[in-house]
């Protein structure tokens, strides 16, 4: 289970969620008081990558920070058929499911990277539940892929590489995870520094679990498939989100330079405002301060 010393005074738990023989297990640790804020990460890390935040964010809040499915500790089922299972409606349905168990109707809600993803279908689902969205160095998936070029399958080689059939990526992963996870993550701007070594020991922990290499497979390629059918019917039916959305990206990030994150996501809400904060990809982890300022502006210490 993860270490402790990452999440002082937090409390740790797992939630059964879904029903029946779809029914999964969400890990999370939860800790503070006030307006409910869920914090969601992204690959190939777990919730351990709040761990210089969410401490400070349980001043003013009741911090819920979760594993999405297929990551960390929480359940890890099979994809199925057309990698339903790891649909981010699907992983969405869990993060409700969850924090309605721990008793918070509606909430506020910020995701880095996959987290994102799952957090953006999380407020179209769910238009009731989440007051507001903050979002982490990305820009909507559909956007992304159907604005792909030469720079953008270079900078994000890994979505091409994460949806080949299985068991190529995960035989290639499995045969050395810690070596494939520092090169895609302390390859890029703040190198192996952005990573606190017990944080660093959970993510590969977490990966080295053969289960958890093939979840994180499958969640790439439902989102190069029923992903992008669940968003072209939101585009073509006008679904847009209406609360507040703050977009934040890394200046020295790949997302900053193959995209415009403002104008993208301008294509997909209707309040958006945000900005390019000097670090990497790793805001959390790179650039806990400003990141802290940051939430502190956005998420109000009072119901929302």
């Amino acid at each position: 289970m993860p270490a402790e010393p990452l999440f002082p005074g937090f409390d740790r738990g797992r939630a059964r969620v879904g029903a029946g023989a779809s029914a999964v297990e969400i890990s999370y640790v939860k800790g503070g008081n006030g307006p409910a804020l869920l914090l969601l990460h992204g690959f190939p890390q777990s919730h351990a990558m709040w761990h210089r935040v969410a401490g400070r964010l349980a001043e003013r809040h009741t911090v819920v920070a979760a594993d999405l499915r297929g990551y960390g500790d929480s359940s890890k089922p099979e994809g199925g058929a057309g990698h339903g299972g790891y649909s981010k409606r699907a992983m969405a349905a869990d993060q409700v499911a969850l924090m309605r168990a721990l008793g918070h109707e509606r909430f506020m809600v910020a995701g880095h990277d996959r987290g994102g993803r799952v957090a953006h279908r999380l407020a179209l689902d769910h238009p009731g539940a989440v007051s507001r969205l903050m979002v982490l160095d990305i820009a909507p998936t559909l956007s992304m892929y159907e604005s792909t070029d030469l720079t953008f399958a270079t900078v994000y080689w890994h979505w091409f590489f994460l949806i080949q059939k299985e068991p190529l990526p995960e035989t290639l992963i499995g045969a050395d995870v810690e070596f494939m996870f520092r090169k895609f993550m302390g390859g890029r701007h703040a190198g192996m520094d952005a990573f606190a070594p017990e944080a660093w020991r959970e993510y590969i922990r977490c990966a080295s679990d053969p289960a958890t290499v093939h979840a994180m497979c499958e969640d790439y390629r439902a989102a190069r498939t029923i992903d992008l059918e669940h968003d072209r019917k939101d585009r073509d039916a006008g679904r847009r989100l209406e609360i507040p959305l703050r977009v934040l990206w890394g200046e020295f990030g790949g997302l900053a330079r193959c995209f415009d994150p403002l104008a993208h996501w301008r294509g997909y809400a209707s309040d958006v405002d945000g900005r390019a904060l000097p670090c990497g990809h790793y805001i959390a982890e790179e650039l806990p301060d400003a990141l802290l300022e940051e939430c502190v502006a956005f998420f109000p210490a009072h119901a929302p």
